[in-house]
Protein backbone atom coordinates (compact mmCIF):
# COMPACT_ATOMS: atom_id res chain seq x y z
CA UNK A 1 0.00 0.00 0.00
CA UNK A 2 1.34 3.07 -0.71
CA UNK A 3 1.51 6.39 1.69
CA UNK A 4 -0.42 9.25 0.90
CA UNK A 5 1.24 12.44 1.93
CA UNK A 6 -0.72 15.32 3.13
CA UNK A 7 0.51 18.98 4.00
CA UNK A 8 -2.01 21.71 6.26
CA UNK A 9 -1.23 24.75 7.69
CA UNK A 10 -2.66 27.01 10.35
CA UNK A 11 -2.49 30.44 12.16
CA UNK A 12 -3.14 32.05 15.29
CA UNK A 13 -3.41 35.50 17.09
CA UNK A 14 -3.98 36.68 20.38
CA UNK A 15 -4.19 40.69 21.06
CA UNK A 16 -2.51 41.37 24.29
CA UNK A 17 -4.16 41.87 27.48
CA UNK A 18 -4.16 41.75 31.29
CA UNK A 19 -1.90 39.11 33.13
CA UNK A 20 2.03 38.79 33.69
CA UNK A 21 2.98 36.03 31.32
CA UNK A 22 1.89 34.19 27.90
CA UNK A 23 2.14 30.65 26.92
CA UNK A 24 3.47 30.05 23.71
CA UNK A 25 4.64 26.43 23.25
CA UNK A 26 3.12 24.95 26.62
CA UNK A 27 5.83 27.14 28.37
CA UNK A 28 4.58 30.25 30.97
CA UNK A 29 6.46 32.89 29.63
CA UNK A 30 6.66 35.88 32.23
CA UNK A 31 5.68 38.89 29.86
CA UNK A 32 4.60 42.62 30.58
CA UNK A 33 0.63 41.45 30.13
CA UNK A 34 -1.20 38.52 29.04
CA UNK A 35 -3.31 37.59 26.26
CA UNK A 36 -6.98 38.10 25.53
CA UNK A 37 -8.19 34.49 25.06
CA UNK A 38 -10.74 31.78 25.92
CA UNK A 39 -8.40 28.79 26.69
CA UNK A 40 -4.53 29.86 27.80
CA UNK A 41 -4.32 31.83 24.32
CA UNK A 42 -1.31 29.57 23.35
CA UNK A 43 -0.81 31.02 19.68
CA UNK A 44 2.13 28.14 18.36
CA UNK A 45 -0.02 25.55 19.66
CA UNK A 46 -3.38 26.45 18.28
CA UNK A 47 -1.57 27.09 14.83
CA UNK A 48 -0.16 23.36 15.77
CA UNK A 49 -3.39 21.87 16.13
CA UNK A 50 -4.58 23.80 13.02
CA UNK A 51 -2.23 22.65 10.35
CA UNK A 52 -2.43 19.23 11.31
CA UNK A 53 -6.37 18.87 11.69
CA UNK A 54 -6.16 20.83 8.15
CA UNK A 55 -3.78 18.09 6.88
CA UNK A 56 -6.21 15.57 8.07
CA UNK A 57 -9.42 18.03 6.49
CA UNK A 58 -11.03 17.58 9.51
CA UNK A 59 -11.73 21.64 10.49
CA UNK A 60 -10.08 23.50 12.82
CA UNK A 61 -9.41 24.35 16.32
CA UNK A 62 -12.47 26.01 17.13
CA UNK A 63 -14.72 23.17 15.70
CA UNK A 64 -12.92 20.70 18.06
CA UNK A 65 -12.88 23.35 21.11
CA UNK A 66 -15.18 25.70 20.59
CA UNK A 67 -14.94 29.41 22.37
CA UNK A 68 -18.82 28.84 22.88
CA UNK A 69 -18.11 26.04 25.49
CA UNK A 70 -17.44 26.69 29.07
CA UNK A 71 -15.10 23.64 29.55
CA UNK A 72 -12.47 25.18 27.74
CA UNK A 73 -12.42 28.36 29.52
CA UNK A 74 -8.91 28.73 30.61
CA UNK A 75 -7.51 25.30 29.27
CA UNK A 76 -4.15 24.20 28.42
CA UNK A 77 -4.18 24.02 24.52
CA UNK A 78 -1.66 20.73 25.54
CA UNK A 79 -4.59 19.17 25.59
CA UNK A 80 -5.97 20.22 22.46
CA UNK A 81 -2.34 19.32 21.17
CA UNK A 82 -2.48 15.57 22.80
CA UNK A 83 -6.19 15.54 21.04
CA UNK A 84 -5.65 16.10 17.84
CA UNK A 85 -2.54 13.36 18.35
CA UNK A 86 -5.16 10.80 18.91
CA UNK A 87 -6.83 12.11 15.67
CA UNK A 88 -4.10 11.47 14.14
CA UNK A 89 -3.78 7.96 15.27
CA UNK A 90 -6.93 7.36 14.68
CA UNK A 91 -7.36 8.23 11.28
CA UNK A 92 -3.79 6.34 10.78
CA UNK A 93 -1.38 9.20 10.11
CA UNK A 94 1.95 10.39 11.77
CA UNK A 95 3.75 13.79 11.60
CA UNK A 96 6.92 14.00 9.10
CA UNK A 97 7.48 17.64 10.10
CA UNK A 98 5.81 20.28 11.90
CA UNK A 99 7.01 23.84 10.99
CA UNK A 100 6.30 27.52 12.69
CA UNK A 101 7.18 30.65 12.93
CA UNK A 102 6.11 33.15 15.82
CA UNK A 103 5.54 36.59 15.16
CA UNK A 104 5.95 38.86 18.39
CA UNK A 105 8.11 42.18 19.10
CA UNK A 106 8.25 40.73 22.83
CA UNK A 107 8.97 38.58 24.18
CA UNK A 108 12.31 37.21 23.05
CA UNK A 109 11.60 33.56 22.64
CA UNK A 110 15.46 31.84 22.17
CA UNK A 111 15.94 30.54 25.30
CA UNK A 112 12.48 28.97 25.33
CA UNK A 113 12.69 26.98 21.95
CA UNK A 114 14.45 23.99 23.13
CA UNK A 115 12.02 23.16 25.64
CA UNK A 116 8.63 24.32 23.43
CA UNK A 117 9.60 22.14 20.48
CA UNK A 118 10.12 18.98 23.38
CA UNK A 119 6.57 19.78 24.56
CA UNK A 120 5.04 19.94 21.34
CA UNK A 121 7.33 16.10 20.11
CA UNK A 122 6.33 14.94 23.27
CA UNK A 123 2.18 15.48 23.02
CA UNK A 124 2.60 14.40 19.77
CA UNK A 125 4.77 11.04 20.62
CA UNK A 126 7.17 12.56 17.80
CA UNK A 127 10.98 13.51 17.94
CA UNK A 128 11.67 16.85 18.88
CA UNK A 129 14.14 17.13 15.46
CA UNK A 130 10.38 16.65 13.24
CA UNK A 131 9.18 19.76 15.14
CA UNK A 132 10.94 23.53 14.27
CA UNK A 133 10.20 26.67 16.19
CA UNK A 134 11.48 30.05 14.54
CA UNK A 135 10.74 33.62 15.35
CA UNK A 136 10.64 36.76 14.05
CA UNK A 137 9.86 40.75 14.91
CA UNK A 138 7.51 42.64 12.43
CA UNK A 139 10.68 45.57 13.05
CA UNK A 140 7.64 47.57 14.60
CA UNK A 141 5.17 47.45 12.18
CA UNK A 142 0.84 47.01 12.44
CA UNK A 143 -0.23 45.89 15.79
CA UNK A 144 2.39 43.18 16.17
CA UNK A 145 5.12 46.02 15.81
CA UNK A 146 3.10 48.00 18.43
CA UNK A 147 3.26 45.24 20.82
CA UNK A 148 -0.40 44.84 20.92
CA UNK A 149 -0.13 41.01 20.53
CA UNK A 150 1.18 37.92 18.99
CA UNK A 151 0.50 35.13 16.15
CA UNK A 152 1.75 32.17 14.64
CA UNK A 153 2.24 30.42 11.63
CA UNK A 154 2.13 26.92 11.26
CA UNK A 155 2.61 24.12 8.39
CA UNK A 156 2.35 20.50 8.74
CA UNK A 157 3.67 17.49 6.51
CA UNK A 158 1.51 14.34 7.17
CA UNK A 159 1.67 10.78 5.69
CA UNK A 160 -0.84 7.76 6.26
CA UNK A 161 0.28 4.88 8.34
CA UNK A 162 0.36 1.73 6.51
CA UNK A 163 -0.61 -1.64 7.97
CA UNK A 164 0.71 -3.15 5.62
CA UNK A 165 4.17 -4.54 3.96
Amino acid sequence: MQSITRIGQGYDVHAFGPGDHIMLGGERISHVAGVKAHSDGDVILHAVCDALLGAMALGDIGMHFPDTDVQWKGADSRVFLRHVARLLAEHQYQVVNIDTTVLADAPRLGQYRDRMCANIAADLCINIGQVNIKATTSEGLGFIGKREGLACHAIALIESVSSHE
